[in-house]
């Protein structure tokens, strides 16, 4: 992976990369160890070097490999440059290899249509998770675009909701679970705001958006205040759906290449459609 960057000011090339490239100071240390890693004007440089108006600064940095590719996956592009690709992740579908999913995931799919790459999902959904799944295709987009990606979820949940809302609890680990959340005084504040769409035979679908990215924060704030989702049976809610009926059905980011704000959308799944379930 190669990036240049001009100069704009005078100053430090480690200012530069810092305060310009927005590179974090654990990548400048990996840059710094490798053979040109960092150049000006193509000749190798310390980062207390003072940049002039107009230099030109490359970093080079290789990918880590390591997933097996699956080509036989199929998974929706949604969208793809050089620094981003968005994709439209099917239910039942991981997305890093663990126990018992070592080439059926995301990730392995992302390996067959970028084997030179390393796989860098930004906004990692859970396995019975739908929707959109934005991965950056180098280290410096990653940084670009970590806590920077604005989503929107919809879900399906149990119970009518009329008025939109806000749920400000703590979530934490159960003690005795490796997985499951729980609202715990002692957690990391989560604060999830919904909307009501529409209700039907006894469910509401919600559109929701986060302010913070805690681990099943939805489906832990949802079952908190009487509503689990609906087919969520770890976080209590019914059987009316095949897995828990959540979708990440937009995101808007500012393109690390263009600095042009993307945004992309996907439709509900019909597998939790309220219309049909």
């Amino acid at each position: 992976m190669k990036r240049e960057y001009i100069c704009q000011k005078s100053c430090s090339l480690g200012d530069f990369l810092k305060n310009d490239c927005k590179i974090s100071r654990r990548m400048i240390t990996r840059l710094k160890g490798i053979e040109n890693g960092i150049t000006v004007n193509g000749m190798h440089a310390k980062t207390t070097q003072i940049l002039q108006v107009g230099d030109k600064v490359l970093i080079t940095l290789s990918d880590e490999l390591g997933l097996e590719p699956n080509p036989d996956l199929a998974v929706e592009i949604v969208f793809q440059n050089s620094s981003v690709i968005v994709f439209n992740k099917p239910a039942n579908m991981p997305c890093h290899p663990s126990i018992g999913h070592y080439s059926d995931t995301l990730g392995n799919f992302f390996a067959s249509v970028y084997p030179q790459k390393a796989f860098r999902p930004i906004n990692r959904l859970d396995r019975d998770t739908s929707g959109l799944c934005v991965c950056a295709l180098d280290a410096i987009s990653v940084a670009s675009l970590t806590g920077n990606i604005e989503k929107i979820y919809y879900a399906v949940v149990g119970g009518e909701i009329k008025e939109s809302g806000t749920v400000d609890a703590p979530i934490a680990r159960e003690s005795e679970s490796i997985i499951k959340r729980c609202v715990a005084e002692n957690g990391q504040r989560a604060v999830t705001n919904y909307t009501p769409i529409c209700t039907k035979n006894g469910k509401t679908l919600l559109k929701i958006s986060l302010e913070t990215g805690r681990t099943h924060q939805i489906r832990v704030h949802m079952s908190h205040i009487g509503h689990p989702l609906c087919g969520d049976s770890m976080y209590g809610g019914d059987n009316t759906c095949p897995r828990q009926a959540l979708h990440c059905g937009e995101v808007s980011f500012k393109d690390p290449e263009s600095d042009e704000i993307l945004h992309f959308c996907s439709k509900m799944p019909s597998d939790i459609d309220i219309e049909r379930i």
